[in-house]
């Protein structure tokens, strides 16, 4: 009976690890940890720079070595509101949120025809859709410039708006097409089978499906529009100028305004940050779509 019970308590301690056995708090996946925190404060300090410089006085942010005591002052931010962002902003926001929103309304059904509905030589389609963004914008300016100008829409915000969603029309047709393809098809034909409409199939398994996909798609549509520069300083430089254009205007000939600048950036880089922050969650979704089996 000793014998049973002194067994019973050998093998209870044999399977309780001791201190000695348990792995060591610091691995392999800590090791990587510690160097991707490293590396995004790396990649993030140039903004944080960016955002601190604008709480400068110039004679602060220009100076040989970096400043970092200094008295911090809102004269940049109030100096950059008083000469009016909030047009160009509104300018860049409704060329951005209008280009997307058709790009969306023309990509989706395209890319949804391509993959689950596919027409014959889809290849050559898909070809054609991203051979349009082969050709250099600057080589595109000139004719671009004279159809603008003999229609009478030179320095207009729709003018922008049409371009940008040329522009991004192949890319989303492709980044969609991808997303689709993930999805089986089986869904549509047991939809049909319950005696769903294509209409309806689409906007109640399809399209729920593929969200992350769409939002992915969304904010790089965004992003490019916001960013854009060529297009908006060549055709629409003062009425319908957009933010790209307006901090161009912070270099001089009498040199550049560093805290002036830093601050109208701030605003600048304000909107797409906060849209990527509210949509990370989809975003990390579609962006990893399909990677997964």
């Amino acid at each position: 009976m000793s014998t049973a019970t002194d067994k019973r308590a050998t093998e209870g301690n044999a399977e309780t690890p001791t201190p000695l056995t348990r792995k060591g708090k610091w691995g392999p996946s800590s090791l990587w940890s510690l160097v991707a925190w490293i590396a995004g404060i790396v990649f993030f300090f140039p903004v944080l720079w960016m955002v601190i410089t604008g709480f400068k006085q110039e004679a602060d942010a220009y100076t040989p070595t970096p400043k970092i005591f200094f008295a911090p002052t809102l004269d940049q931010y109030r100096g950059v509101l008083d000469s009016g962002i909030g047009t160009t902003l509104l300018n860049s926001a409704f060329a951005t949120i209008v280009s997307t929103a058709l790009v969306l309304l023309l990509g989706v059904p395209a890319a949804f025809a391509l993959s689950l509905r596919p027409v014959k030589k889809t290849q050559d389609v898909l070809f054609f859709f991203i051979s349009t963004k082969m050709l250099p914008v600057v080589a595109a300016i000139v004719p671009l410039y004279v159809i603008v100008g003999d229609i009478g829409m030179l320095d207009n915000i729709w003018t922008l708006v049409i371009l940008y969603t040329a522009m991004n029309l192949p890319i989303a047709v492709w980044m969609m097409r991808s997303f689709f393809l993930e999805v089986p098809s089986e869904l549509l034909e047991a939809a049909s089978m319950d005696g769903a409409s294509l209409w309806t199939s689409v906007r109640e398994v399809i399209l729920p499906l593929v969200s992350p996909g769409i939002a992915a798609t969304s904010l790089i549509c965004v992003i490019f529009s916001w960013n854009e520069f060529f297009f908006a300083v060549n055709l629409t430089a003062v009425q319908a100028q957009t933010i790209p254009v307006y901090l161009v205007g912070f270099i001089t000939g009498q040199g550049l305004y560093w805290a002036q600048l830093s601050a109208a950036a701030t605003f600048a880089a304000l909107p797409v940050v906060l849209a990527g922050w509210f949509a990370q969650n989809k975003l990390v979704r579609g962006l990893s779509f399909g990677a997964i089996k």
